[in-house]
């Protein structure tokens, strides 16, 4: 904003100096509307100045569901859908390919850094930024935060720090969900993104002392702050959602658990303080941690669709009695306290799995993605319309205004 300066001088009259100082205020009133109409400034617009939430109609109409294979070989899948609507299918964290029409078709393989998959890709909804977390070598292991400023067509390292957390452990942030740009409350523009602990190393004496958590940045990603931890040990791969009340909606994989308590089932907490502490700690009886024949759990996906007011989150693990198969979704209408409804997306091989969703008035708006392993990375996407048409699980009921 341009800076204003008036001198009143003896000689002006008493009028004369009121309407001076009414025309500066009108100056300085309306740069400061055209500063908060700015894209990613006023509220409820991103920095390509579309709508971060839209209408659910978006999301119904006819039911669709296509998948098609997008990278070769490897593992570790993320999605992420930049501010202009562009679909980032990330893969082994360090190839990344990108759909322009919505999912439709895919552009070549591009090459985000060398290293190893670290998960937790986020988009910076304030300035349309996309970061990608690449680790050196399997973890624990250092970390590089890559940067895109040009939605996914090339990447380059970005001078950021990732403290050490509270309880002065250094955090690995392999093959968590992606992140999330917070649209509400007081941290509204913070970014969010699962983390965790590996211990020494990833072997079974070390999972008790495992655990996952979450790091923020309120400075566009050059500054990573870790969240207390999530009060669960032997907790890995996590993923989380930003409610519409502005409350932080956390789930975590988890391959052991004390003697009594079910390793089978998906854990939860929540946050009220932008996701610096957790509470609530609670297994969710409905949502499978992989195949039920074993407690090593398997890494899932979670978004909330951009839907005004609505806090419909989509999941996605296996739904097997063993092995890795059986790939599913469900969804919750109510942040995640039931889980009503679920379908099956492939019969065949699914590990692990990563969703998102499109955004208004983009290409990719109406659209649910889900990047998954099977043989290679598969992209499936399909609308809520598809999945009403699934299985009710005895969960909870679907609410009167999505009932199809």
């Amino acid at each position: 904003m341009m800076n204003t300066r008036t001198t009143t001088r003896g000689s002006f009259s008493a009028a004369r100096a009121r309407r001076g100082l009414a025309a500066l205020a009108a100056v300085v009133c309306s740069a400061a509307l055209a500063v908060n109409e700015a894209p990613g400034n006023e509220a409820g617009l991103t920095a390509a100045g579309h709508p971060a939430e839209g209408k659910l109609e978006s999301f119904l109409g006819e039911p669709k569901l296509d998948i098609q294979q997008v990278h070769q070989g490897d593992r570790f899948p993320n999605v992420v859908v930049t501010v202009d609507g562009t679909v980032l299918a990330l893969w082994n964290g360090v190839k990344v390919r990108r759909s322009e029409d919505g999912g439709q078709t895919w552009g070549p393989e591009i090459t985000v850094g060398n290293g190893f998959m670290g998960g937790g890709a986020i988009v910076n909804e304030t300035n349309g930024e996309i970061l990608a977390f690449v680790e050196k070598h399997h973890p624990p292991a250092p970390v590089t935060v890559y940067r895109s400023q040009d939605q996914g067509k090339t990447w380059s390292p970005l001078d950021a720090v990732i403290q050490p957390d509270p309880n002065g452990n250094v955090l690995s942030m392999h093959m968590n969900e992606h992140g999330i740009t917070l649209r509400h409350g007081k941290h509204k523009g913070r970014l969010l993104r699962p983390a965790r602990y590996y211990g020494k190393q990833n072997s079974r004496d070390q999972w008790p002392h495992h655990y996952t958590t979450a790091i923020h940045s309120d400075d566009g990603g050059k500054t990573w702050t870790p969240s207390d931890p999530f009060p669960a040990f032997g907790t890995g791969e996590a993923t989380l959602a930003e409610l519409s009340d502005g409350r932080i909606y956390y789930n975590s994989r988890r391959h052991w658990a004390p003697e009594g308590v079910n390793p089978l089932r998906r854990w939860t907490a929540s946050s009220e303080d932008g996701g610096a502490t957790w509470k609530d700690l609670s297994i969710c009886e409905v949502l499978p941690d992989g195949p039920q024949n074993t407690n090593y759990g398997c890494m899932g996906g979670l978004v909330r669709l951009p839907v005004k007011d609505k806090d419909i989150l989509i999941y996605s693990n296996c739904d097997s009695p063993n092995g890795r198969n059986h790939g599913t979704v469900w969804a919750s209408f109510d942040g995640g306290k039931t889980w009503p409804l679920k379908r099956l997306v492939q019969e065949g091989g699914f590990a692990y799995s990563s969703l998102n969703a499109g955004r208004p008035a983009t290409k990719s708006e109406g659209w649910i993605y889900l990047n998954f392993e099977s043989g290679g990375s598969q992209v499936a996407r399909f609308n809520l319309a598809w999945l009403l048409k699934g299985e009710k699980t005895g969960d909870g009921e679907l609410p009167s205004w999505v009932s199809p």
